[in-house]
């Protein structure tokens, strides 16, 4: 299998696992936090998102600098 394939694999994994932590987050996390925290009243599920998809990004950029790291022996 060529090395293309085996990066897109492991992008897709990653995306498929920031998909059902997003969900997890969506389902349980922010009703929970919601109800914690009843003075964030509507803000708390944007806040929540803008927060989860940040560290998402931020974990599959990292994956995927880490993947391709530099090919120099140096």
């Amino acid at each position: 299998m060529s090395s293309r394939l085996k990066v897109f694999g492991v992008i897709a994994l990653l995306g498929f696992l920031a998909g059902v932590i997003a969900q997890v987050t969506a389902m349980y996390f922010i009703p929970w936090l919601v109800s914690v925290l009843p003075l964030l009243g509507g803000m708390t599920s944007f806040m929540l998102s803008g927060f989860a998809g940040a560290i998402l990004t931020v974990v599959l950029v990292s994956a995927w600098a880490y993947m391709t790291g530099r090919k120099d022996p140096y």
